[in-house]
């Protein structure tokens, strides 16, 4: 046995990740971390008594070469007689559609795939599911059981460059858990179904390039792994090897066992958290919703300039598609004073994910010096029309009132080039990246400005009456409100809709197309501008 496989063995068995008869798919990509994976499962399959088969998801992002990595990891499942389950997607169209990168993208499709194959297996409607390995090149049952783990290949260096990538972009040590190496998946009921697993995450990639070099295996080469316009390869090529040769040669390691640390901790407090959340937290229904639900309500005034009313089953349809809870929590202000701040703050940021709304940790220090210095002030306002109140020494997380919902405020920010804005108010990331004329590819032409055209610094905002836009590929400029009249948004959605501005004129409107003036040019560089949810870790 090899040594390396030697080691890998001991991991698996040291924490538990294989049992005996588990239904094993391992996802490979036809690079060099998926197939040394491959290859070391393939050789221990015995020894760990495991049934393997083969996962491949296409991201159709590189055209012939996406095709040529799929057809090569058909060969491995054909050489070694074993299942081969694939997808594919347009990961390009659907960051576009869903206004994400295309990493972000890539991600939620490919998981996406893993999570059905172990809730449904391979059976479902329109799935791609390839049975051409078949050693007689006849067609096989598509009726593929569901798998009971899927292993991932991600190393030491994927664990220590997502925690660089997220102490740059600010973190709590929960996002420095980095990569888990255990995801439980669970059906639309709440059952456990499976688990995806990375076995490899103590090994650096190094290893496992020298181990299939040792034995003769080939493997793909990912062109867009030299793209730096993406995050993580910026991180991999540049601020890893300059951390390594300048600052700590063992960096990489530091980082995950930074990750280890941090992701004991986490559960550790989770732990306390459920705890507190079931006993010092208490969850009440409003007055005003309670009301609603009774049937002998017919209207409900709504206290405005306007003597408009609105009946009962407009308010319960509001309440039914409200994006946060329609419940108050409430905390004892002496306990809650009493304990270390930092159960302080996570019981603020459970309550938080709880109900649905994004505290940051501004927010969560706005509440800290409200609960310390609530006699000078009676009520806090928080994202999303929540706000804290002090009642008779509690402190109260109110949920918005229904019947008569504020307008939202206007914001604005700087956003540089190249840069990012954490905008609350809509929970987003936005973010705009310099691509040289070769980076721009793979890129959606529709999310991508002329570098030249524009300042060093630009304003995103939410648009205001009289705006007006010109997206490409449309015949004239509109006011902003009848394009957002086409998208049917709710009126809160729409009130906060982001626009990027420079001067006076929009470049930029979230949904559409850039401004028809600012739009790339051929040999140009672009900027591009990627939508991310708030929080997203931005993992792989």
């Amino acid at each position: 046995m090899h040594p390396l496989a030697e080691r890998v063995l001991k991991h698996i068995q040291r924490d538990d990740l294989l049992h005996p008869g588990d239904r094993v798919g391992v996802a490979v990509s036809g690079g060099i971390d998926s197939v040394a994976l491959f290859r070391l499962l393939l050789g221990l399959r015995s020894e760990l008594g495991i049934v393997l088969s083969v996962v491949h998801f296409n991201h159709k992002l590189r055209g012939k070469e996406s095709d040529d990595d799929q057809e090569f990891v058909a060969d491995l499942a054909r050489q070694y007689d074993l299942e081969f389950r694939v997808d594919s997607d347009d990961v390009a169209q659907h960051a576009a559609n869903q206004h994400v990168s295309i990493e972000t993208a890539a991600r939620e499709l490919r998981y996406g795939f893993f999570r059905h194959l172990l809730v449904e297996g391979s059976d479902p409607q329109g799935l791609n599911l390839n049975s051409e390995f078949a050693p007689d090149g006849a067609a096989v049952s598509r009726a593929l059981s569901k798998l009971d783990k899927l292993a991932t290949a991600h190393t030491l260096d994927d664990q220590a460059e997502t925690v660089l990538m997220r102490l740059i972009r600010g973190s709590g040590l929960r996002g420095l858990g980095g990569i888990h190496p255990r995801i439980p998946v669970e059906s639309e009921d709440g059952e456990a179904t499976g688990e995806i697993i990375r076995p490899l995450l103590p090994f650096r990639r190094r290893e496992l390039e020298t181990y299939l070099r040792e034995i003769h295996q080939p493997w793909r080469e990912d062109s867009s792994n030299a793209q730096t316009h993406f995050t993580r390869n910026r991180v991999r090529k540049l601020v890893v090897p300059l951390l390594e040769k300048e600052f700590n040669p063992a960096v990489a390691e530091n980082l995950s066992e930074l990750a280890d640390i941090a992701c004991a901790e986490e559960d550790y407090w989770d732990n306390e958290v459920a705890g507190w959340m079931g006993t010092a937290v208490h969850w009440s229904q409003p007055e005003w919703a309670r009301a609603a639900a009774q049937p002998s309500l017919v209207q409900i005034a709504i206290p405005s300039k306007s003597t408009q009313l609105d009946t009962q089953s407009d308010l319960q349809e509001r309440i039914e598609n409200s994006p946060s809870l329609v419940l108050n929590a409430s905390v004892d202000r002496v306990w809650f004073m009493s304990e270390p701040i930092a159960v302080q703050r996570r019981l603020i940021k459970a309550i938080g994910e709880e109900a649905g709304i994004s505290l940051e940790f501004k927010h969560v220090e706005e509440i800290l010096r409200f609960a310390a210095e609530a006699a000078s002030a009676k009520e806090l306002s928080l994202p999303l029309g929540w706000s804290l109140q002090l009642r008779s020494h509690e402190l109260i997380f109110v949920t918005p009132d229904l019947r008569n919902p504020q307008p939202p405020k206007n914001y604005e920010y700087e956003l540089a080039i190249p840069g990012k804005a954490i905008v609350s108010e809509i929970g987003s990331t936005i973010e705009l990246h310099r691509l040289s004329p070769a980076e721009q590819a793979n890129q959606n032409p529709d999310a991508l400005l002329n570098a030249s055209d524009l300042p060093s610094t630009l304003q995103l905002r939410n648009w205001r009456p009289g705006d007006r836009f010109w997206p490409a590929h449309t015949k004239s400029a509109k006011k902003v409100k009848e394009l957002l009249q086409e998208l049917h948004l709710p009126e809160s959605t729409r009130k906060l809709w982001p626009v990027i501005t420079s001067g006076n004129e929009i470049i930029w409107m979230k949904g559409f197309p850039v401004a028809k003036k600012f739009q790339a040019k051929p040999g140009h560089d672009a900027i591009l501008i990627v939508e991310s949810p708030l929080n997203d870790p931005g993992s792989h």
